[in-house]
């Protein structure tokens, strides 16, 4: 029986442990914020008891030039985002060291982002049959859901909507998981700063994608003129948005064995002496 691979999207998860936590978590003296940290350690277990006992688990994080590539396209791509909080910041190399302390293997491989390594690793792990969960509360990985074996996992919402499949998309958006790339390109994603196709909004994308269309199958005599002359820059973004399979990663990155229990969060600052 094949075990199967619960893969975490490492900057996703820090985000929400650093914003989500209703108080603050400092060391003893009370100087040092390690909310990154310890939210990170605790969410990642209880996620393993309720969601992926008996998984491989395993955490995928940007690399600090990840981005470049799409920008080289793009120079808008990300542009709008905030700089992280120092704290933020300071939180990574901790929660890289927890994760070491608990036995969760994890990777930051240089010039990618880590949407492309998790599409990867998830390509991998179903050519050798095993299932796979992807947490992540990243709209862009629903393109993974082409293949029925492929979950999104999102522990930050309520219990009856933390799985998304592939079953679930076409009702939620009108389009399938493969069409999602062409679907985001003409919303856009302003989280990246994609700015899609000004006029088209998800019904109306959603229309113009029916019958399991791709943007070179609209039909011209269904575009507006504004829409046709910006449909070079979304098939622009839609390259940009679909996820890369085939990242060259190294060896042996997945085991296929389980996950030992991890510690609780206390215990792993005690052990790392954060407190």
């Amino acid at each position: 029986m094949t075990v199967p691979l619960l893969l975490v999207d490492g900057h996703h998860l820090l985000h929400r442990a650093w914003f989500g936590f209703a108080a603050r978590i400092y060391n003893r003296d009370k100087t040092i914020d390690r909310t990154g940290v310890f939210g990170f350690a605790a969410l990642l277990r209880k996620a393993q008891t309720q969601h992926a006992v008996g998984f491989e688990i395993f955490a995928v994080f940007d690399s600090e030039d990840g981005a470049l590539p799409r920008a080289a396209t793009d120079s808008q791509y990300k542009a709008d985002r905030p700089a992280p909080e120092p704290g933020l910041i300071a939180s990574l190399a901790l929660v890289k060291a927890a994760l070491d302390h608990s036995g969760v293997r994890w990777i930051e491989q240089d010039g990618c982002e880590a949407d492309d390594v998790i599409a990867t690793l998830t390509q991998a792990a179903r050519a050798a049959g095993r299932a796979v969960d992807v947490m992540s509360g990243d709209k862009d990985f629903i393109q993974l859901l082409d293949d029925p074996a492929v979950r999104m996992l999102n522990t930050g919402v309520k219990d009856e909507r933390r799985y998304t499949t592939a079953a679930h998309i076409p009702p939620r958006y009108g389009v399938t998981p493969r069409q999602w790339p062409d679907y985001r390109a003409l919303t856009g994603d302003p989280a990246d700063s994609i700015a899609g196709v000004r006029g088209i909004g998800p019904k109306t994308a959603a229309r113009l994608l029916t019958g399991h269309r791709s943007l070179e199958s609209v039909p011209a005599a269904e575009l507006r003129p504004a829409w046709a002359q910006q449909w070079g820059r979304a098939r622009q973004w839609r390259e940009m948005i679909r996820l890369d399979r085939k990242i060259d990663l190294p060896d042996g990155l997945l085991t296929a064995t389980a996950t030992a229990p991890l510690p609780a969060a206390p215990a792993v600052l005690e052990t790392l002496d954060l407190w």
